[in-house]
C-alpha cells in the first residue's frame, strides 16, 4: 500500500468537505427571491455557446424581441447578447466559464443559453469542466425544471431535478489514488434537498396536482439518496392534500415507457444524475431532445436552455443553418413565463404546438432537404400573428 497516496487522497477529500460545509453555511444565510415586476429594467442575456448554439439562439432571440418589442422600446426590457462562451475560449483560459464572460452573465437577470461543448476523453480539447455545471454552481441555479407533454398519450409531466449537488457537482474533483483506484464523490445537503423538494410540492399545490413522485436509489445509495428521500418524506407532511410516493430510478425509467402507467405521474423530483437521465428519456417520448426546453432556477438568477448538445459535426459539415431551434424556442417561452410575461409565453407555446405537432408546414431535417432555422423562426412569428391562434390551437387539441 502506498501510504503517501492514501494521505494525499485524504487531504484532497478533506478540502472538499470544507468547501461543501462553507456552501451549507451560505445556504443557511438565506436569500430572497428576485421580484421581476419590481425591476426598473429587466436584462435578458442571450449566450450563444458553441457549435449550433449561436445559430439556434439567434432565432430564439429574434422571436423574443418580436414578442417584447413594446417593452424593449419603452426601456423596460433589454435583450443583451453575450459572446465568448465557446469551447475555444474556455480551452484557452482553462476555465469552464471565462471570468469576463461570467461577469457579463452576472449583470443580467435571466439568461437564454445555447448548448456548450463538454470535452470527453479522446477529444482534441483539454478536460475542462462542463460550462452548465459551472454556471449552475456560480449562479446557484438549484432547480432544473423540465416539462414534457404528449397530449394524445395523456402525458403531462413536470420534472424537478436538483441542480447543484449529487454526482455532478464534484464531477471534476474526483481523485485517482493510484493507477488502480479512483474515487468520485456524490453530495447531498439538508438545505439543498429541502429547497428542491419544496419547489416541487409548491408547484403541485399551485397547479392542483395531488401527487409528487420522489425518485432515488435509496435502497443502495444509502447516505446521499437516503438523505434525499427522508427529507422529501419530512417536507411532504407540510402538504396534507398532496400524496408522496417514492420510486427507484431503474424502475421509473421502465414505467415512463409503460403506456398503462406513465399517465399516473405528474410531478417528479429527483437528484441531479437521475434527473439528467430521466428527463432525456422523457423528452424522447415527447418527440426527441430537440423538442424540450429546460429551466434552471435560482433565487437571484435563472437560466433557460435547450437540453440537447452543441452538435459540432453539423457545423463541421456546413449544416448549422438547418439546426432545429424548437428546443431553445421552448426555453424562451419558459423564460417569458418565469419573468411574468405569462400571456406572451402562452401564445408562443401555442404557436410551437401548431407548428411542430399539428400543421407541420415546415419539416426540420437538419439538412438541405428541410427548412432552415431562420425559415422555421419566421413560421413561428407568422403563426403568432394569427388572429385565430388560440381557437386554432384549441381545435387541434381536441
Amino acid at each position: 500500500m502506498d501510504k503517501a497516496a492514501v494521505e494525499k487522497a485524504k487531504e484532497h477529500f478533506g478540502k472538499l468537505v470544507e468547501e461543501q460545509m462553507r456552501r451549507v453555511e451560505q445556504m443557511k444565510s438565506g436569500q430572497a427571491w428576485v421580484d421581476y415586476a419590481g425591476l426598473d429594467r429587466m436584462i435578458i442575456g442571450v449566450v450563444g455557446g458553441d457549435g449550433i448554439g449561436p445559430y439556434i439562439c439567434a432565432h430564439a432571440e429574434t422571436i423574443m424581441k418580436f414578442l417584447l418589442k413594446e417593452e424593449i422600446a419603452s426601456g423596460k426590457v433589454e435583450v443583451r447578447t453575450i459572446e465568448g462562451l465557446t469551447i475555444e475560449n474556455r480551452a484557452k483560459v482553462m476555465k469552464a466559464i471565462p471570468e469576463d464572460v461570467l461577469q457579463e452573465i452576472k449583470k443580467c437577470h435571466v439568461i437564454l443559453k445555447g448548448p456548450t461543448t463538454t470535452p470527453k476523453k479522446g477529444d482534441k480539447w483539454p478536460n475542462i469542466e462542463s460550462a452548465n455545471v459551472a454556471m449552475r454552481r456560480e449562479l446557484d441555479l438549484f432547480a432544473n425544471v423540465r416539462p414534457v407533454q404528449v397530449p394524445e398519450q395523456n402525458v403531462d409531466w413536470m420534472f424537478f431535478r436538483e441542480n447543484t449537488e449529487g454526482a455532478y457537482i464534484l464531477g471534476s474533483k474526483g481523485v485517482n489514488v493510484d493507477e488502480d483506484l479512483a474515487f468520485d464523490f456524490c453530495v447531498a445537503t439538508t438545505q439543498g434537498t429541502e429547497r428542491i423538494v419544496r419547489l416541487a410540492f409548491e408547484h403541485a399545490k399551485k397547479n392542483g396536482i395531488n401527487k409528487v413522485s420522489v425518485v432515488t436509489k435509496a435502497n443502495v445509495v444509502k447516505a446521499t439518496d437516503g438523505k434525499f428521500l427522508s427529507i422529501a418524506e419530512k417536507v411532504s407532511k407540510e402538504y396534507p392534500g398532496i400524496a408522496m410516493d417514492d420510486w427507484f430510478i431503474d424502475i421509473m425509467t421502465a414505467k415512463l415507457i409503460d403506456p398503462y402507467r406513465r399517465s399516473d405521474f405528474r410531478v417528479m423530483v429527483l437528484p441531479n444524475l437521475y434527473g439528467d437521465i430521466l428527463t432525456d428519456e422523457a423528452a424522447q417520448i415527447q418527440g426527441g431532445v430537440g423538442t424540450a426546453g429546460s429551466a434552471n432556477i435560482g433565487m437571484r438568477y435563472a437560466m433557460f436552455e435547450a437540453i440537447h448538445g452543441s452538435a459540432p459535426r453539423m457545423v463541421d459539415e456546413g449544416r448549422a443553418q438547418y439546426a432545429d431551434p424548437s428546443s431553445i424556442i421552448k426555453a424562451a417561452a419558459m423564460l417569458l413565463n418565469h419573468v411574468g410575461f405569462v400571456d406572451k409565453a402562452r401564445r408562443l407555446e401555442m404557436a410551437l404546438d401548431i407548428c411542430c405537432q399539428y400543421e407541420k408546414r415546415m419539416r426540420m431535417t437538419g439538412r438541405a432537404d428541410g427548412a432552415t432555422g431562420e425559415q422555421f423562426a419566421r413560421y413561428i412569428m407568422d403563426t403568432l400573428q394569427r388572429k385565430d391562434l388560440e381557437s386554432a390551437w384549441k381545435a387541434y387539441k381536441k
